[in-house]
């Protein structure tokens, strides 16, 4: 059957503004490694302020009036979301680009977990067995070779932060579900509050670490080169803001199982471009890892596709790249 163009286009911009993201944040954290929060704080400000300006053009962006007891209901929301914004900035910081999908590698196993302990739910046997196989490939991935040079062998903590991202982006997939009910099911003013929230944490956090008066500092010290965190800002401010509409549409005009491989697809680009413009180290044993939790991730698509009379589940972890999607894609965990 032919793959209309339509559905080519909404894949291929998906694709393309994922793997910018990916690749503008590494070279922000790069540059500047000691200003991963402030980093982050300012994307949420991007996101609340084109949610803002978008909301003067179309109905479909709606901006929520502000309630305390919204503002407390949506708080667990918004702790892990920001907390989510802190952890993968820090595991993409710490390893690298080609690395940082086996880091992150747990995301599945953990949202499967997470999903069957808040639903009491028990997932099928072969749910299990697909997130067995993602876990075997995060394992092979994380036992390192002989012969690796020194900066490519990712520090415990770096791996510690790619578990901590990979859990709240697990937790996440349940709170979006119980929060939306607190917005009218408008996933745009779940956003906006989730963004504005991270915000006022992430500054704060900024200030007490100390970030801010650092920023401050290199800003006046007249010898720091902002260009690459200032442009960087800016791209993956617009990108994650248009990545969130791509995510959906991607989700919206293909199935789930082609949703799917163009991620996988997606993943192998990655590794590609982060061995050639970061000069990233990816051996055999990587490979076999990478394979091993795409073929798993795959597996579990085909299951899930197949378990037609199986209750819907919290919605599916989202991408660093994305952050804060405005439209939650809809499919079973």
């Amino acid at each position: 059957m032919a793959v209309s163009p339509q559905v080519v286009g909404v894949v291929a911009f998906y694709m393309v503004a994922a793997l910018v993201m990916v690749f503008v944040n590494k070279a922000v954290l790069n540059s500047t490694p000691n200003l991963p929060t402030l980093f982050m704080f300012f994307q949420s400000v991007m996101t609340v302020l084109l949610l803002n300006f978008t909301s003067m053009f179309t109905t479909h962006v709606k901006i929520p009036t502000f309630e305390k007891t919204t503002a407390y209901k949506l708080a667990p929301l918004i702790l892990v979301d920001a907390s989510g914004f802190v952890f993968n900035a820090l595991c993409l910081r710490d390893v690298e680009a080609a690395f940082y999908q086996i880091a992150r590698g747990l995301v599945l196993p953990l949202t499967i977990t997470v999903v069957a302990l808040s639903t009491w739910t028990r997932p099928s046997i072969a749910v299990v067995g697909c997130a067995a196989v993602v876990t075997i490939g995060f394992f092979l991935g994380i036992s390192f070779s002989e012969g690796l040079p020194a900066q490519a062998v990712p520090a415990p903590l770096a791996l510690f932060y790619g578990f901590l991202s990979s859990l709240a982006i697990a937790v996440h997939a349940v709170l979006v579900k119980s929060s939306l009910p607190h917005v009218g099911g408008s996933s745009t003013m779940l956003s906006y509050w989730s963004n504005l929230g991270s915000a006022v944490l992430l500054g704060l956090l900024a200030f007490l670490k100390g970030e801010v008066f650092e920023f401050y500092g290199m800003i006046n010290g007249g010898s720091w080169d902002w260009s690459v965190f200032l442009w960087g800002n800016l791209v993956t401010g617009v990108f994650g803001f248009l990545i969130s509409i791509a995510g959906i549409l991607s989700v919206k005009v293909t199935s789930p199982v082609t949703h799917m491989f163009s991620s996988a697809a997606r993943s192998g680009l990655q590794v590609f471009l982060g061995v050639k413009i970061f000069g990233d180290v990816f051996t055999t044993q990587r490979a076999m890892s990478v394979g091993t939790i795409l073929t798993g991730t795959l597996l579990y698509t085909y299951v899930k596709t197949r378990e037609n009379t199986a209750p819907p589940a919290p919605q599916p972890p989202k991408d660093i790249e994305a952050q804060s999607p405005l439209i939650q894609e809809k499919s079973s965990a």
